[in-house]
């Protein structure tokens, strides 16, 4: 595929992301997307031929636009408790970078796959995993150099950080919670001051 082929597709995928948001995942079709787009059907078939390849690459877009918000800046900085940091703000910014006026599509995807066996969850679950890892794997570089505590379990700390990425989404979403960010911040220092070692101050 040629620069302008990518251009295209990139645009359609970005569009999908967004109506995906709204309608869920599964609303998602090449009809409707090429009706949000003006484009024909048969125009939008040569990039996906079918729905579910269609919802998946949207995840895969939608993958690499999280790395690009949330992923490559925590990387930017120093490991330790100053690259989990920047995973949560990360986590905070991303809908917003990336606009999706339904809310983060992996949050409103697991919802509505979270039990519906095949290649979209797979996908999805993949991607999710990939960034519990990634989480545990900055907890664990904060152990290494001296930030957190030597007994902290960091897949539990993964854990509880996607927690609270959860309990953000649902408070400020569904409740409308004016204090949902504030909720959210209070939460994570928590955590932080938690697992932090002896001595150390915050970063």
């Amino acid at each position: 595929m040629g620069a302008k082929g990518e251009q295209t597709r990139d645009a359609i995928l970005e569009a999908a992301l967004k109506l995906a948001s709204r309608v869920g995942l599964s609303g998602l079709t090449i009809g409707t997307l090429a009706e949000e787009l003006g484009l024909s059907k048969s125009g939008l078939f040569a990039h996906f031929g079918s729905k579910d390849e269609l919802m998946i690459r949207t995840l895969e877009y939608a993958g690499a636009r999280f790395s690009d918000v949330v992923v490559k800046p925590a990387l930017a900085q120093p490991r330790g408790e100053a690259r989990l940091r920047a995973l949560f703000e990360g986590h905070r910014l991303w809908p917003v970078a990336v606009p999706q006026p339904g809310g983060c599509i992996f949050i409103a995807t697991s919802v509505e796959f979270d039990d519906r066996p095949g290649p979209v969850r797979d996908r999805l679950r993949r991607l999710w995993q990939e960034w519990l890892d990634f989480a545990a794997d900055a907890v664990r570089q904060a152990i290494e150099v001296g930030d957190f505590r030597r007994d902290v379990d960091p897949e539990q700390f993964a854990f509880e950080l996607d927690a609270i990425r959860l309990g953000w989404h649902h408070a400020h979403r569904l409740l409308r919670d004016p204090k949902a960010e504030e909720r959210a911040r209070v939460a994570f220092e928590a955590l932080v001051a938690a697992a932090r070692a002896p001595g150390r101050r915050r970063s």
